[in-house]
């Protein structure tokens, strides 16, 4: 249960309804987001929090969410939520894509990429600078070098960058040369890493784990929100099951249904959902058929010589082409991209 505050309650007033609420036996913890207030209450129904708080006039509404994540459900907030990075804003009416290389590799390259990722319309520059894999001995990225490569590039075609964080010690560094953090896949349930996230101001990617239920992706991003940072976005990236003609199983189904029990936006990744770049195109398609906010998207110059997940990489060609595909779909469902 949260306690929406009045924008102007004075400090008081909230510590004496804290002091109430804890004689009453019900735990309570104070959180921000957007300048607002909000108290969360534990061990007490609604009814119980209603009698208990009657005669305080700073309250200005009670939220009962009956999902584990409150914050994140559409209980607490109706309206999808809606922010802006740079000039480009996530959650409204047109569909955001985000284009680049799986990895930054060197300046000319990305440089190539960003260049005509952006002149087919995409709106963010994506590139992976901290690369966590699978193998110990696969290109594990260039770290910060790559991270300044991506902010300089970013400032050249004049488009705001996403980039992955892979631990709770590198946010500050990725945070600064960023717009976007990513979380991936793999720290998708990594909650201290979440809950450190929740305290930057940059807007934050949450990729659904491979193994994770609808529910504990949206829980994930419960602890983001929790610590007062409300830009978060939901990122469908595909499953694992028993299938083998495609990398992961893109599961679409996830996007009506997350966009039905949050307001938080959602993107897909169609490039690592199948892992073959001939599947990317049907699966954007469908992505915003399914209702997709956004879609993250891997673009490469040369594949065949990419040093990571070349073989899911589109040729930037073939991006254009499918820009143009997917214009026409977001025309039938009255948005733009």
């Amino acid at each position: 249960m949260i306690i929406v505050l009045k924008e102007k309650t004075l400090s008081k007033q909230v510590k004496d309804l804290v002091n109430l609420l804890s004689q009453t036996g019900c735990q309570t913890s104070i959180f921000q987001e957007n300048g607002r207030r909000y108290l969360r209450l534990n061990g007490c129904t609604i009814c119980e929090a209603e009698e208990y708080v009657k005669d305080f006039n700073c309250i200005e509404s009670m939220v009962f969410s009956p999902y584990p994540f409150e914050m994140a459900s559409r209980s607490f907030k109706k309206k999808k939520t809606e922010f802006l990075v740079k000039k480009v804003r996530i959650g409204g009416s047109k569909i955001v894509m985000a284009a680049g290389p799986c990895a930054v590799e060197d300046r000319e390259t990305l440089f190539r990429i960003a260049r005509d990722v952006k002149s087919a319309g995409a709106d963010i520059l994506r590139g992976g600078a901290y690369k966590p894999r699978s193998s110990p001995y696969s290109f594990q990225g260039l770290e910060k070098e790559g991270l300044k490569i991506l902010s300089e590039v970013g400032s050249l075609v004049d488009m705001p960058v996403i980039t992955e964080v892979i631990d709770q010690y590198s946010i500050e560094t990725v945070a600064s040369y960023s717009d976007i953090i990513q979380v991936g896949a793999r720290n998708m349930q990594n909650f201290r890493l979440l809950k450190e996230l929740g305290q930057v101001r940059n807007p934050v990617l949450l990729k659904r784990g491979m193994s994770a239920t609808i529910e504990e992706w949206l829980m994930a991003a419960e602890y983001i929100l929790a610590e007062g940072n409300g830009k978060v976005i939901l990122c469908e990236r595909g499953i694992r099951t028993f299938e083998k003609y495609t990398r992961n199983t893109l599961d679409l189904s996830a996007v009506p249904v997350a966009s039905g029990l949050s307001h938080l936006p959602v993107f897909v990744d169609p490039s690592h959902g199948t892992g073959r770049w001939k599947y990317v195109k049907p699966m954007s398609m469908a992505s915003l058929a399914a209702g997709a906010d956004g879609l993250v998207v891997e673009v490469h110059v040369t594949p065949e010589k990419a040093l990571c997940d070349g073989e899911q990489s589109l040729l930037p060609e073939k991006f254009a082409e499918m820009m143009s595909s997917l214009k026409k779909v977001a025309l039938t469902l009255d948005r733009t991209l």
